[in-house]
């Protein structure tokens, strides 16, 4: 989602170049890119460079036409590609009508329409007050109501973005603190806490990911498009190496903050129900788990993308088998999470039954609280959209599946940072313990003076 909300940029910028340019051709390539600006509901990346590529079709075969063509006798107004339509020979005082160019992303819509052009009695073509050339596009724009729709869904993609740019950045100051007390704090040390220390990071690296994908896809798309040049520049693969760094460096992140779950599953499992990786090197396993798993599923997805689907900054998924390389390991992962916080809650509830057997509204609070604590840890909330995929979502569902993922995956780092750091009652005594030896340390060194 940050990759369509950072391209919008692109067409923004392009236009406000246009207007500063004031010539022919910046203005045909302001109307193109603000019309690419009113499909919202495509893929950003994907409609402008095929756009792009229609478009220079049509200016070949445009050229072609214009070569090939006998010319009149007489006076008539010069045929012409204005870059946005073909225009054939005109009769003076005649109005010419040429079909909507067929690399409007809207074309379908449009198919029957005509755009005009204005002979003039002199042979000229018939230019508006400002000099640009007068003509008539209001058989191949949009709807009016289709245009309204997509610019509310602008909107609210942009609201989007502000909101998890809001939750990581919470997110990422928290948990920053959070990780220095864990490993500042010598008597909290141990193998729990480092698997917490170790999520915490993989959150921090998600923030940041997420946040210089976004910053880097907006310089990218937010160029200045003053010729036709610079958006050929804009759409070469040079020019989307450091989004696709930045993309591919975001779904390793990604991947690692769910195994990191996956592995505060397995030890929460192996501590309560288990035994089986409880040795002498099971801090290594961990390791392995949280930030190994991801390179082998990382890998072939940039294989897949360089190989198969090399096109802008990697954010397009046209063939939704290559994305399932990086879907499949953390659904797969959620779903085990669910199983093991099945699992543990039984426990739970069995131990708790055990040892309050007279206060039963009680034991029913201590078990909500314990389930309500697993929740973000284990990121069971993964599993609400689990099968409610991307291709299977429309409409307003789709909406609302977008703005629960993003705002809690966004805001769960914060979350977790305040349930087993802030709020821990071992983390509370210790802080509580260093602040009363600082204070002493203080008081004698005052005393001594």
């Amino acid at each position: 989602m940050g990759a369509c909300i950072g391209q919008k940029q692109a067409y923004a910028g392009a236009m406000r170049s246009t207007v500063r340019s004031g010539g022919s051709a910046q203005f045909v390539w302001g109307i193109l890119i603000w019309l690419l600006l009113l499909q919202l509901q495509a893929v950003w990346g994907k409609v402008l460079e095929e756009t792009y590529r229609k478009w220079m079709q049509y200016q070949e075969d445009c050229m072609k036409q214009i070569e090939n063509e006998p010319y009149p006798s007489g006076v008539f107004c010069n045929r012409t590609f204005d870059r946005y339509a073909c225009w054939p020979d005109g009769s003076p005082g005649s109005l010419v009508n040429v079909s909507c160019p067929f690399y409007l992303p809207w074309y379908e819509k449009v198919c029957h329409g005509v755009v005009r052009r204005r002979c003039g009695l002199d042979g000229q073509w018939v230019r508006e007050d400002n000099g640009q050339p007068w003509r008539d596009i209001s058989q191949c724009e949009e709807e009016q109501e289709v245009t309204s729709q997509e610019l509310w869904f602008k909107q609210m993609m942009v609201s989007f973005r502000m909101l998890y740019t809001v939750g990581y950045s919470l997110s990422f100051l928290t948990l920053v603190s959070a990780l220095i007390i864990l490993l500042g704090l010598r008597k909290l040390h141990c193998t729990r806490n480092y698997i917490h220390a170790n999520l915490f990071a993989s959150f921090i690296l998600r923030a940041v990911s997420v946040i210089v994908k976004d910053a880097l896809l907006e310089r990218h798309w937010g160029r200045e498009i003053m010729e036709q040049s610079d958006l050929g520049e804009l759409l070469s693969h040079q020019a989307a190496i450091g989004c696709r760094i930045a993309q591919v460096v975001m779904q390793y992140c990604i991947l690692a903050n769910h195994y990191w779950f996956f592995g505060e599953a397995i030890y929460l499992y192996t501590v309560l129900i288990s035994s089986v990786l409880l040795h002498k090197k099971k801090y290594t396993v961990y390791i392995c788990l949280g930030w190994g798993t991801p390179v082998l599923f990382v890998i072939p997805w940039i294989l897949a993308k360089l190989f198969k689907e090399n096109k802008e900054c990697w954010a397009v998924n046209e063939n939704m088998n290559y994305w399932w390389i990086i879907r499949f390991p953390i659904l797969f992962a959620s779903l085990i999470n669910l199983v093991i916080f099945m699992k543990i809650l039984k426990v739970i509830l069995s131990k708790l039954r055990a040892n309050n057997q007279k206060t039963y509204p009680d034991y029913k609070l201590r078990l909500a609280k314990a389930t309500l604590t697993l929740i973000p840890l284990f990121g069971i909330h993964e599993v609400v959209f689990i099968f409610a995929t991307d291709e299977q979502t429309t409409g307003i569902l789709r909406y609302i599946k977008v703005f629960f993922t993003l705002f809690l995956n966004s805001f769960q780092g914060f979350l977790v940072a305040v349930l087993y750091c802030y709020s821990n009652k071992e983390v509370k005594t210790e802080l509580q313990k260093k602040l009363h030896s600082w204070r002493m340390e203080v008081g004698s060194v005052c005393c001594g003076q």
